[in-house]
Order: structure tokens, then C-alpha cells, then sequence
């Protein structure tokens, strides 16, 4: 959509002014700190458990604390805990809470607020169901102690409670308890800041709070580690879905921080003396192509494999993203630049190869069914990739349905079961953070535990015993053997299509200052003046 300037002038002006309307403030706002923020997607679903959206991960680090976190060079450290031992046979791990942590309600957080709260996570999260597989029990010792007892070692546990994305957020036990596949409808959180419910409207904004009775961390803030100080009085996320309008109520004053502005608007940022764009998060992204797997065709592994070969990734950064600058094609499934990167595979795939794509279709016996893909129109880097993975199967030969519709209704209708014609859906595209791809064991994606896995449902004997022969394994050489295996392996049963890597700026006024360099957006040690 065009603007003159003077309507672009308006649309900042409306935009604004309707996030600001029918707030009943009971103090004066006027007197606070409020820090503005346009973030990559309208906040609608907020149970971080229910949901893997990384908006309704963003809001949970405002208001839960974590167990443990890791910090700006991806170890993990202790958040919650104060400290944990373990047995010298390594299935007995016992932690300990720190004194002074409270929920923003101004009770305590205790052991048996922790232990449902990591019950509820293990059931929907992948590498919290693969933790319980290997568990034989979870309990609360005293108000600050609780223990963990396996069945089997592991090397795991840690880097399963210090998830960026789908981490084991503690909350108290009467929400914890929730059944987890229904969402929580109290947000009372452990973290720095609290959800004003009351002010708050999809659509228009969400706002948080201080919470007064946050204990942070002594240590200075690293990544998603250490000390969690909230120094902003109010943190106000503003709904503005068209980048452009974004944008100029940055350059307006009107807003102070915009989470991921669209790439080609980046000059206008650095050409503004009052704004200033940083990269926060260093290691990036990666876009893949969903399959689901319940429906046809892409039941079929041969139709799968075969975009393996049609898709190249080329087509895809350089569609959603432009500038090769902030993109790069990458073959390793596990990031390129990561610990367990590989092309093990994947040499001769995601090269735009029509001819052998063709091939594996008709092994496959497709039969025309149609190809209900799901685009997203509002989340930017994400809209112009449905249009070339459509592009791409039309190509060699397969007809493809292409919904348009919000982030927040795409990550709901994703969910939904039902055959792609009745409502359902056949493929998707998202992103994935460097950081969480990076680490296998903490990959949803290539998860196939059938009805557990991620949406999209894969169900593979095989995969799901070389994920748990890796979280087995200590010795990190044949851990490195067992992912090369792995990736060969989903290289001819695809769960999914990796479509290349990208990293982004965030724009922010120079009003701020202390913004934290992590791997999601974070509001703690942040000061406006």
C-alpha cells in the first residue's frame, strides 16, 4: 500500500491514537517511564506452553522468569536456581531456588509451583517430552528444593530448562496446572514485568508493569541470563501492522523501538539522526517449509523429498529479505556456523532442480490433489514466501491453493487437525531462531513423535531413536557422528525444507539505551531518557 506523506502522516497520527484510546489508567501514566514498542506481530495468544509462536515467547520472558537461561554466548547459567548438585552416576539432579523470588501477585514462588510448571512444558514441548521419556520423576523436596530422578543418564536436562524458544516458564501452581492443551487465562508471572490485563486489547496494544516484587540477579544482564532489572516504569507494545506507518512513528517520535522493520525501509532508519538500527541478535535465522504429514499428498515421503529438490533457497532470501547482505544459503540443517552444522544429505538439494523434483513427484504417485498453503500476510519477512514456494510446485507439476490471512490466524488454523479441504492445511513456511536451530536436541522441527510432534504431526521410529540416542550420549564426538546420521537420514524422509538463513536489524530511538544484545527481544536494563 502507497502513502503520500500527508497521509502517512495520518495513518501514524490514527495508528497511535487508537492504541492510546480507552485506557482506564488508576495512575498518572504521564509520570512514568513508557517505553513504545512495535513488535514483529500482534500479541493474541498469550500461554507460551499452548502456543509456539515466538510473539507469545516474547511476552512470556516480560512476565515469567526461567530456571536457568543462556547467556550472550548460548552457555547456560542459572536464572531461578541458586545453585543444583548432582549424583556420580548423573540420575539424580536436585536444585535449589533462590531466596526472594515471588510471583507479581507478591506470593512466593516455591518447588511446587516449579514442578507443574515443568510438567505442563514436558508435555507439549519436544525436547520436554524427551526429557520425560528418559525421567522416572519430578518433585518438590521443600519450598526450595526440588528434584529430578532419571531413568537413564543424559546430557539434556540443562539445556532442556534453558530453552530460548519453548523454555519451561514457572508459573504458579494453580495456572501450572492447567490442562496443557487448553490455554491459561491468568497470566500472575515470576518476571521482571506483569501483564496489564485491563489495558491491554488484541489488535490495539498490551501493556506491562514493573513488577515490584521481582528479585532479580546480582550479575549484569547477558543474553537471556543475568540480571533481569526492569528500569522502564511501562512497557507499552503497540499494534501497527503495516511497516511502512511503523516506520515513520519511529522517525515521529511516536514509538521508541520496532522490533523487526521490514528490510527495504532500513534507509530511512539510518538516514534519520534521532533512530539507529542494531543487530541484537547475532546468530540469526532460519526459514523452513512445513509439511503437514496427516494429509495428503504430503503423507507421501517421495512428494516430500521431491521439493527438497525443487525448492532453492536463493529464490526464497532473495524474495523476503533482498539485501544478500543480511542472507545467506546454508545446507545444514543445524545452522551453518553451529556446533553440529553438516550438509550430510543435502549436497545436491534446495537447488531449483525441476527435472529430478519431477521424477520423485511421479514416484510418488501424485495424483493432483491440491496444496493448501498457508501465507502469512501482516509478518513481512514471511509474506513474499508463499508466492515462491507456490511458484516452485506449480512448477513440476503440483496444484496449489494459497490462503492468505494474519500471523495469529495462520499459528491457529495450523493447529487444527481437520483435512486441508475442510478447513485444515497441507504446508506452511515459518522461521526458526539460530539459536534454538543451532541445538539439536532443542529443534522442534525434525521432532516426529506422531501426536506430540510440532504441527504438522510427523511420525518416524527412526528419527525419534537417533534424537534420543543423541540426548543419550555424552561424548560429544559421537554425538556429532549421531546428527550426521540423522540429517542423511531426513534428507530422503523430510519433516520439513530449510529454505536458507537471514539476520536482521532492530530499529531503535536514541532515547534509549542499555538495550540488551540476546536472541529475543528483551526490555530489562533498558533506560529512556
Amino acid at each position: 500500500m502507497k502513502f503520500s506523506m500527508s497521509n502517512r502522516t495520518f495513518a501514524v497520527a490514527m495508528a497511535v491514537a487508537l492504541a492510546f484510546s480507552g485506557s482506564a489508567v488508576s495512575y498518572d501514566v504521564h509520570a512514568q517511564t513508557t517505553l513504545r514498542a512495535v513488535m514483529h506481530s500482534d500479541l493474541k495468544v498469550m500461554d507460551p506452553i499452548w502456543s509456539t509462536a515466538l510473539i507469545a515467547r516474547n511476552h512470556a520472558y516480560m512476565v515469567y522468569d526461567t530456571l536457568f537461561a543462556r547467556d550472550a554466548d548460548l552457555k547456560i547459567q542459572p536464572q531461578m536456581v541458586e545453585s543444583y548438585d548432582v549424583s556420580p552416576d548423573m540420575l539424580v539432579w536436585t536444585f535449589k531456588l533462590r531466596d526472594g523470588l515471588k510471583f507479581s501477585d507478591g506470593t512466593p514462588v516455591t518447588s511446587e509451583d516449579v514442578v507443574p510448571s515443568v510438567k505442563r512444558w514436558g508435555v507439549r514441548d519436544a525436547l520436554g517430552q524427551l526429557l520425560f521419556s528418559k525421567t522416572a520423576s519430578l518433585e518438590a523436596v521443600d519450598a526450595k528444593t526440588f528434584r529430578l530422578t532419571l531413568k537413564e543418564k543424559t546430557g539434556i536436562v540443562l539445556s532442556a530448562l534453558a530453552k530460548i524458544s519453548g523454555n519451561p516458564f514457572i508459573m504458579p501452581k494453580r495456572v501450572a496446572e492447567t490442562d496443557p492443551f487448553k490455554q491459561i487465562d491468568n497470566y500472575i508471572g515470576s518476571g521482571p514485568f506483569m501483564l496489564k490485563q485491563d489495558e491491554s486489547k488484541p489488535g490495539e496494544k498490551t501493556v506491562y508493569v514493573k513488577n515490584p516484587y521481582y528479585q532479580p540477579r546480582s550479575e549484569p544482564p547477558s543474553g537471556m541470563a543475568g540480571g533481569k532489572v526492569a528500569k522502564i516504569d511501562r512497557v507499552e507494545w503497540i499494534a501497527i501492522a503495516d511497516p511502512q506507518t511503523a516506520v515513520n512513528a519511529l522517525l515521529a517520535g511516536e514509538v521508541d523501538y520496532i522490533e523487526a522493520p521490514q528490510h527495504d525501509l532500513y534507509k530511512l532508519i539510518k538516514d534519520d539522526k534521532n533512530s539507529e538500527l542494531v543487530t541484537l541478535d547475532k546468530f540469526g535465522n532460519q526459514f523452513l517449509f512445513r509439511y503437514n504429514q496427516l494429509t495428503k499428498p504430503f503423507d507421501n515421503v517421495k512428494i516430500r523429498e521431491a521439493l527438497l529438490y525443487a525448492f532453492k533457497q536463493e529464490d526464497f532470501l532473495a524474495a523476503s529479505i533482498g539485501d544478500p547482505a543480511y542472507y545467506s544459503t546454508c545446507k545444514a540443517m543445524f545452522i551453518c556456523g553451529g556446533p553440529y552444522a553438516t550438509t550430510a544429505g543435502f549436497e545436491d538439494k534446495f537447488e531449483g532442480n525441476i527435472a529430478k523434483a519431477k521424477e520423485l513427484l511421479k514416484e510418488g504417485g501424485y495424483d493432483g490433489t491440491p496444496v493448501v498453503l498457508l501465507q502469512s500476510t501482516d509478518l513481512e519477512v514471511l509474506t513474499n514466501t508463499a508466492p515462491v514456494a507456490k511458484a516452485a510446485m506449480e512448477k513440476i507439476g503440483m496444484k496449489v491453493e494459497m490462503y492468505s490471512m494474519d500471523w495469529q490466524t495462520l499459528v491457529a488454523r495450523r493447529s487444527r487437525k481437520d483435512p486441508a479441504d475442510k478447513g485444515g492445511w497441507s504446508a506452511s513456511i515459518t522461521y526458526v531462531p539460530g539459536a534454538d536451530a543451532a541445538d539439536p536436541a532443542a529443534y522442534t522441527f525434525v521432532a516426529a513423535g506422531c501426536d506430540k510432534a510440532w504441527y504438522g504431526w510427523p511420525c518416524d521410529a527412526e528419527i525419534t531413536k537417533l534424537r534420543e540416542a543423541f540426548a543419550s550420549e555424552t561424548d560429544e564426538a559421537k554425538r556429532k557422528e549421531i546428527i550426521e546420521k540423522l540429517q542423511i537420514y531426513v534428507a530422503e524422509h523430510p519433516t520439513h525444507a530449510i529454505l536458507g538463513q537471514f539476520t536482521g536489524a532492530t530499529a531503535i530511538s536514541r532515547k534509549l539505551s542499555g538495550v540488551v544484545p540476546a536472541p529475543a527481544p528483551v526490555f530489562w536494563n533498558v533506560t529512556k531518557k
